[in-house]
């Protein structure tokens, strides 16, 4: 299987906390009329409703259970706030995207254009004679954010199965029924975090040589039952008795704001589906109504969870909220059932980077060594994401870094510039041009900031303790 073919019949941009398998069939090019946007797979399109629900969960994962913690590094005010400006921002991000993937389509008479194929298109029309030459590097450059996004995301979720199975392991002597008994629960110690990463390492390795994507829509199915229904349980509890927010800073301190901007662009980094979705879709021209009613739907939910988890458990919020939840059954199986999906999702979110690197290496070797070849090089990939998870074993940094570093490039500096090149050459007001330029130095100074303050607080811990691994009991009284 060639890389060539492979983009053309069978690779998506799942950039997404739980792309669905099922929706990346790419047939039906025999129905492309020119001058009108088609779509692949003209006998599986999707309804509104259902491409609705594919954007919903999406975008939701481990990003957002650590958008409390986010709240607390930008304040009670600044934080809510700054997260509705971002979704704001990200979602208009997305529609540039799907206009400028329309005028290629248009222009271009192809029936798809993936995020790397409009960024090389861009770069094409760009009036620069320079940027036109080197137009192959935007596929690559896409390409290569997205690998750091999908394996950062895979980084993440062994930190956040690690931190989870330690704290349920380690309180179970003093897991009882009640879950209104107020009291500290003394932890039984056992191993390492670190070690818990390695336990899982051979049942991930496994999970991923799964390749087939039919199977892995089962998976993908089981992950989003688990994680809804923990979802349903976390928001049954923070709303109960909610403590008095007198004491809680409007605006944290500037110097973890950074923090806070990584996490939130982490959470709302789905751009790499807006494409394959609206692609899929019976009626496309429908989608930007659905994608800025579903965008809409999750900015309330990230704020909503993002206040009440901060406002529930304030200072004590951990990386994962799930890690704050009461030392009772029912919301250690919380704990446990938002786990189990986030062990599946891992092998969704590990399709992308396997995907783009595979065929690289498998095209090289021997025919009678591809399985071999394809199957080392992704146990080799699994085992590189183990090692950053365990050389960066906290979770708030991990998600804070891998947003900055990967996820600000290609929801915030990219699109907007692509705006600007694909439409310089026909003529763009300075308002235009000035909006698109503002939006993508933010997400520079973003990335560049916020990568800063993660590895500086990676390398010089700040004196304020953060228990990454401890059970806390906070629970109404």
């Amino acid at each position: 299987m060639s890389t060539q073919r492979l983009r053309n019949e069978d690779y998506q941009d799942y950039s997404s906390t739980d792309a669905s398998p099922e929706e990346s069939s790419s047939e039906g090019l025999r129905n492309f009329s020119p001058g009108s946007y088609q779509r692949f797979g003209e006998s599986n399109s999707t309804t509104w409703f259902q491409t609705l629900i594919h954007l919903l969960k999406s975008n939701i994962g481990t990003g957002l259970l650590g958008l409390p913690l986010a709240v607390k590094n930008a304040g009670i005010l600044m934080g809510p706030l700054s997260l509705l400006v971002i979704g704001i921002v990200a979602v208009h991000c997305m529609s540039l995207l799907v206009k400028c993937a329309h005028h290629f389509c248009l222009r271009l008479n192809k029936p798809f254009v993936d995020y790397g194929d409009t960024v090389m298109y861009g770069l094409e029309s760009s009036p620069s004679s320079c940027l036109r030459n080197h137009a192959h590097w935007g596929r690559h450059i896409v390409d290569f954010f997205l690998i750091v996004t999908q394996l950062g995301f895979c980084c993440v979720y062994f930190v956040f199965l690690a931190d989870n199975f330690k704290q349920v392991i380690e309180a179970a002597n003093g897991t009882t029924n009640d879950c209104h008994n107020n009291e500290t629960v003394v932890l039984t110690p056992t191993m390492d975090s670190r070690l818990y990463m390695l336990s899982l390492l051979p049942f991930l390795v496994l999970l991923v040589f799964i390749r087939n994507l039919r199977v892995l829509s089962i998976f993908s199915l089981l992950a989003n039952v688990t994680m809804l229904v923990s979802l349903v349980m976390i928001y049954q509890f923070i709303v109960q008795r909610i403590p008095n927010p007198s004491h809680l800073p409007l605006v944290a301190p500037w110097k973890t704001y950074p923090l806070f901007f990584g996490t939130a662009i982490f959470a709302f980094e789905g751009i790499g589906m807006v494409l394959p979705l609206e692609n899929k879709m019976k009626d496309p021209q429908k989608f930007p109504l659905i994608l800025y009613l579903g965008m809409a739907i999750i900015t309330v939910l990230y704020i909503s969870l993002g206040c009440l988890g901060y406002l529930q458990f304030g200072a004590d919020i951990q990386g994962s909220i799930t890690l704050n939840m009461p030392n009772c059954w029912l919301y250690q199986s919380v704990k446990l059932l938002y786990s189990i999906g986030i062990f599946f999702t891992y092998a969704i979110q590990f399709y992308v980077p396997a995907e783009i690197i595979v065929p690289f290496f498998v095209s090289r070797a021997p025919e009678h060594c591809e399985l071999v070849v394809d199957l080392f090089v992704r146990t080799v990939l699994v085992c590189l994401t183990c090692i950053l998870a365990i050389l960066i074993p906290r979770l708030d940094l991990v998600i804070s870094l891998v947003g900055s570093v990967s996820s600000s490039a290609l929801a915030l500096i990219i699109p907007p510039l692509l705006e600007i090149t694909t439409y310089y050459s026909e003529g763009m007001s300075p308002l235009t041009i000035a909006k698109d330029a503002l939006i993508s130095i933010l997400g520079f100074v973003g990335f560049v900031v916020g990568t800063y303050e993660a590895l500086y607080e990676l390398i010089q811990p700040s004196q304020t303790p953060i228990f990454i691994n401890s059970t806390s009991a906070f629970v109404v009284s």
